[in-house]
C-alpha cells in the first residue's frame, strides 16, 4: 500500500503493469466520540454528524455527467455504485465510512475524470473531526493499493474535495486533492462548482 500526499498522483496498475479493472474508493472521517465531552458540547447532542461521500463524473470539457451520492447510489450505466449512507459517522478505525465502487473498464468513454467529495449534510463544520482519508482498494484482489490522509481538525469548512480518478487513453490514475470548500456545502450540488476546478 502506498501513502499518497496532497498533490501526488499514482497510476492505477497491477504489479505486472496492466491496468486495474475495478476499484473501491473509500472515504472516512475518523471514529466518532460517543461519550459526551467535547463532541457533545460542539454538536449539542450525542456528537453525531452526518457527513456524506459523493462523486461527480466529468467530461473533457469539465461538464458534470454523473453525480453519485446517497440520493443517487448508481450511475445510469451501473459502472459507479455508492454502497450507502453512513448517517452518524463512527465505525471501525481506519476503515471507510462510505465506499464508492468504480468499474474502470465500464465507465463511459465521455467521462474522463471522477472527483470525490465529502460534505456536511447536517450543516456542521469539520471542526473537531481530527482527520479524513481516502483509500483505493483493488476489487479483484481486495488489496489496498493507496491511501491519502487529510487533517481536517480546526477547520470551519463544511466540505472537502478529497481526490479524483482520471484517465488518459486507456490508463487511469488516482490523484490526492485535499482542498476545502467554503459556503453551504450540504449537498453534492453545493460541492460541484469547487469539484469542477479539479476535474
Amino acid at each position: 500500500m502506498q501513502l499518497v500526499k496532497k498533490g501526488q498522483s499514482i497510476e492505477l496498475k497491477k504489479k505486472d503493469g496492466s491496468g486495474l479493472s475495478s476499484v473501491a474508493i473509500g472515504l472516512g472521517w475518523g471514529k466518532r466520540e460517543t461519550t459526551g465531552g467535547f463532541f457533545s458540547k460542539l454538536f449539542g447532542g450525542d456528537g453525531s454528524v452526518d457527513l456524506d461521500a459523493a462523486c461527480i463524473g466529468y467530461d473533457g470539457s469539465k461538464n458534470p455527467c454523473e453525480k453519485i451520492s446517497f440520493q443517487n447510489l448508481r450511475s445510469k450505466d451501473g459502472s459507479i455504485i455508492h454502497t450507502g449512507d453512513d448517517l452518524t459517522g463512527g465505525g471501525v478505525n481506519n476503515q471507510p465510512n462510505e465506499v464508492i465502487n468504480v468499474n474502470l473498464q465500464s465507465v463511459p468513454a465521455n467521462i474522463v475524470s471522477i472527483v470525490f467529495v465529502v460534505n456536511s449534510y447536517s450543516g456542521e463544520t469539520f471542526t473537531g473531526i481530527p482527520s479524513a482519508f481516502c483509500n483505493v482498494v483493488d476489487n479483484t484482489s481486495n488489496n489496498e493499493i493507496a491511501r491519502f490522509n487529510l487533517s481536517t481538525d480546526g477547520r470551519d469548512h463544511k466540505g472537502f474535495i478529497i481526490a479524483k480518478v482520471s484517465r488518459q487513453g486507456g490508463t487511469w490514475s488516482f490523484s490526492a486533492i485535499g482542498e476545502s470548500c467554503s459556503g453551504r456545502q450540504q449537498t453534492v450540488d453545493d460541492c460541484e462548482p469547487h469539484a469542477r476546478r479539479h476535474a
